[in-house]
Order: C-alpha cells, then structure tokens, then sequence
C-alpha cells in the first residue's frame, strides 16, 4: 500500500500528460483514455477505502518526503476518516462527470487533459498534511478550471471565468498571508499540518502577531470557496456558464474545498478563535440557508436556480460546523457527501434537457412527465433528496445540522444558537416550496407542444445518474456505514477544538 495516495492522486494526470500526444481528432480515444484514468483513481481510492480503519483518529497511509529542505517543506500526506470520505467523494464525482463530458463537442484533446489536472489538484487538497503543499495543490485547482469555464462555457463564459478566477486568487492571498504567519510564528518554522495543531495554541509570540486576524485571514480564503455569504457572488455565474460537467464538479467537490478547510486547518489550529467566531458563523449559516433559498425561489433559469440552491443546502454545513458538537460536526461532513451527490445529479439532469431543447427557462417547459418518464423519475428522486424528503439522503444530514446546533457546545450560548436554528428551519421550508414548483413547472400540467418529439434518457445518461440515485436511496435508508467513516475524526476534532 506504500504510495497509493499518490498514485490515487496523479494518475488522472498522468492521464492527462498521455492525451497531449493524441491527435486532436482522435475523439474516441482521448475520450475514454480520461475514463479510464479517472476510473482506475476512483477504483484505488475503493482499495483505500477497504483497508481504511475508521476506529482510529491518527492519519493513515502516510508518505513523508523532504522536497524543499531550506524551508522545511515535505511531501506529506495522509488521511484520517474526513480526508477519506472527501477523497472517495472526488473520485466518484469526478468519474461520472467524465461520462457527462462525452457530450463535449470541440477540442477534446484540451478539455480532458485540463479536467483531469483539475481532478488531481483537488484530490491533492484533501490528502495534504502539509500547508505549503496544500496551498500549491489549491492554487493549481484555478488554472484549468479558468480554461474548463473560459473556453467550454456558455455566452457569458469569459466574464464567467474572471470572476471566479479573481474570488478564488482574493481568498487566497489572505490565506498565503496566514500561511507565512503560522511559518514564521513557529519554532522551528514549520508548515507541518500537525505540528502547528499541536503547537500553537501554547505559542505567545502567535498571539502577539493576532491569532484572531491570522484565523480571518485564512476564514476568507475558505469562505470564497463554500461559498458563505458575502462572498457567494462568484457562484451562480460559474455555475450557469460552466459546462455540465464541469457544474457537477464544482457543486459536487470544488465548494466542500472551503468547509474542509475550515476544519481541517481553521479549527484545529485556532481552537480558541474557532470558539470566539462560532456565533458570527452560525449568523453566516442562517444567512446562507434563508437567503439562498429565496433567490432560488426567484429564479426562472433551471441551472441559476440549482446554483442558489447550493448557497443554500452549504449553509446547513456552516451551522453545523458553527455548533461545536459531535452531532452539528457530523451533519456537517454528511451534508458535504450529501450535497455532492444530490445537487451533482441535479446539475447533470439540467444538462440532460439542455442538450435535447437548448433552454433552461422553466416556463418553457410543462408535461414533460409522459413525454420523459425515465428523466421525471430520477428528477423527482434528486429534487426529493434536495428538500430533506426523509429517507433520502439529504434529511437525515440536515437533521443532524439542526439538531447539533439547536443543543451547541457548553461554550457557545444555549438561547442564541436556538434562535439561529429556528430561523434557519425557514430555509426548509423554502427549499420544499422551490423545489416542488419546479416540478410542478417541468414535469407536470398541460404538455408544451414544443416538446412533441422530446425523447428521454439515453444509456449514457442513465448509467452517469443511476450509481448517484442509489447513494442517496441507501444513505437515506441506511447512513450508518458512512457516518461510521468520519466520526472518529470530527470527534478528534471536537476535541481540539473545545479543550
């Protein structure tokens, strides 16, 4: 098992490296070249997965190698049950978009070997020990996601593209600066993950530096990537602009990037900061649910109105995260996986009507139920899971959000933390409404006659839907073995946090 994190982590781009010496006619092969390298990463990351041992908090599969020596920075990279589950989640998004980029009509050869470097970078994020390799894996994330959104993207890609690009380029100048912060602070200067856990909360010369403004430096750079309100503006022009595939993996992996960040590095590390802003982040959360279910609600574009819902459904695990318990922890991580899965099937079933009427008004639509009963089917199932429909996926992790935040941590005042949790049940509320309309719009009533000869879902569609649909049917029914996975890890966490 020696190295299989990294082979997890570079053989997409590998892949990657393999398609530039394809002609760039040869469609066919370039095409299933990039399924079959980003196949084989999810089947490694599988194999990880069955020797994984979730009863235990230290980090497993570790590689550590000098590779700056003058500057103390190492390869170093591990998992524990968090990075585990992000992994697998990656891995498993990132295949089925490959599948939903078989609809890609023009220089093939420059998209997938783009879309697997992507894949590799963001990979590399969740299983970096190191802060200076975890910055360089972020940073590479940028590039061909700017090209992916910039050059396959809708009319307004370009002005797409930049936005993105300069949000993401903001937050992470403040999360350089808080970088070289915690380097410079530490002796000896270190930018070891896990040494810094251990070191800085006893550290004066930090706090003499302002340990409060090194976590807000490091906050705003995550928060551009949840993204948490004000800084969700990026969003939904990256996601209407953005072609499917590319949609499905930044809702499904790109914006769990911010939350991980926040616990793996912002929690762990500032524990005392972490406690000192769990209120203003539980207000960010209400925010996030309430508002971004309201502007769903008002949207008349299919792919603009799944977008807010993501500012929405990421707004649950900023009040979990807030709430300092195992429970709000746990609902957390779960309504990442969640998220991923369901809002990415959403994203993919947007591009599935797209395709066939290049629309994606939803008063353009109507009775498309008999005329498409396959793509209505797994439509429903995905919108039902959206809104919390209990015994699919997305109920039982958005409880568990509420449920740790309505009882927070002994630290956290009882009385506010309830306020925000009612106020934040209105975002439910909202999400069933928007959801349901949409059905109403796209599925039910009169028949448009535009549609006559609409036909429905192909064997490709289905086969890059049908493996989602399943997760969050066995999830909702049985979510033990996954929350099993990653308690071990936010309980450590947890600990660090309120000791």
């Amino acid at each position: 098992m020696n190295g299989i994190l990294s082979w997890t982590t570079f053989i997409p781009f590998l892949g990657g490296i393999l398609i530039l010496f394809y002609s760039k006619r040869a469609e066919r092969a370039i095409k299933w070249t990039a399924l079959l390298a980003s196949g084989v990463a999810l089947l490694i990351s599988l194999l990880v997965l069955s020797r994984f041992n979730p009863a235990t908090a230290e980090f497993q599969f570790v590689e550590h190698h000098s590779w700056i020596p003058s500057l103390a920075i190492h390869y170093y990279v591990g998992v524990d049950g968090l990075s585990m589950t992000m992994v697998l989640l990656t891995t498993v998004i990132s295949f089925l978009a490959v599948i939903t980029s078989f609809n890609i009509t023009h220089r093939w050869k420059e998209y997938f070997s783009l879309y697997l470097l992507l894949e590799t970078a963001m990979t590399g994020v969740f299983i970096s020990l190191d802060l200076f390799l975890f910055y360089v894996f972020w940073e590479v994330m940028l590039v061909p996601m700017y090209f992916l959104i910039g050059i396959w993207g809708g009319p307004r890609r370009e002005y797409a593209a930049i936005k993105f690009f300069l949000y993401t380029l903001v937050g992470s100048v403040f999360m350089l600066l808080g970088i070289l912060a915690l380097y410079f602070t530490s002796l000896p200067h270190s930018f070891n993950i896990l040494e810094l856990t251990k070191i800085h909360p006893n550290d004066p010369r930090f706090y003499l530096w302002g340990v409060n403004w090194v976590f807000l430096a490091f906050y705003v750079g995550f928060a551009i990537k949840v993204p948490a309100f004000p800084f969700h503006t990026w969003l939904p022009d990256a996601h209407v602009e953005a072609p499917t595939a590319i949609s499905v993996v930044l809702a499904g992996v790109l914006l769990k990037m911010g939350l991980y960040g926040i616990l793996r590095i912002s929690y762990q590390i500032f524990p005392e900061t972490a406690r000192w802003f769990a209120p203003y982040l539980a207000v960010i959360a209400a925010i996030n649910i309430v508002y971004g279910a309201f502007v769903s609600m008002a949207q008349k574009d299919f792919k603009k109105m799944i977008a807010y819902s993501s500012v929405n459904h990421m707004g649950y695990c900023l009040l979990g995260v807030s709430a300092l318990t195992l429970t709000g922890f746990n609902g957390a991580v779960f309504e990442m996986w969640n998220h991923g899965i369901i809002t990415g099937s959403l994203f993919m079933l947007v591009g599935v009507l797209y395709d066939r009427t290049h629309t994606r008004g939803l008063d353009d639509f109507g009775g498309l139920g008999s005329k498409v009963p396959v793509y209505a089917g797994i439509l429903s199932v995905a919108s039902f899971a959206s809104l919390g429909l209990p015994g699919l996926a997305g109920f039982v992790s958005e409880f568990m959000c509420f449920l740790g935040a309505f009882s927070p941590g002994p630290v956290l005042n009882p009385m506010f933390f309830r306020t925000i949790t009612m106020i934040s049940t209105l975002g439910i509320l909202v999400t069933a409404a928007f959801m349901l309309w949409m059905i109403q719009r796209v599925l039910l009533g009169k028949p448009n006659p535009r549609w006559e000869s609409l036909t429905d879902m192909n064997a490709r569609e289905v086969l890059m839907l049908a493996p989602l649909v399943a997760l969050m049917v066995l999830f909702g029914l049985w979510p033990k073995p996954m929350i099993d996975l990653f308690t071990v890890a936010t309980q450590n966490i947890l600990h660090l946090v309120g000791s």
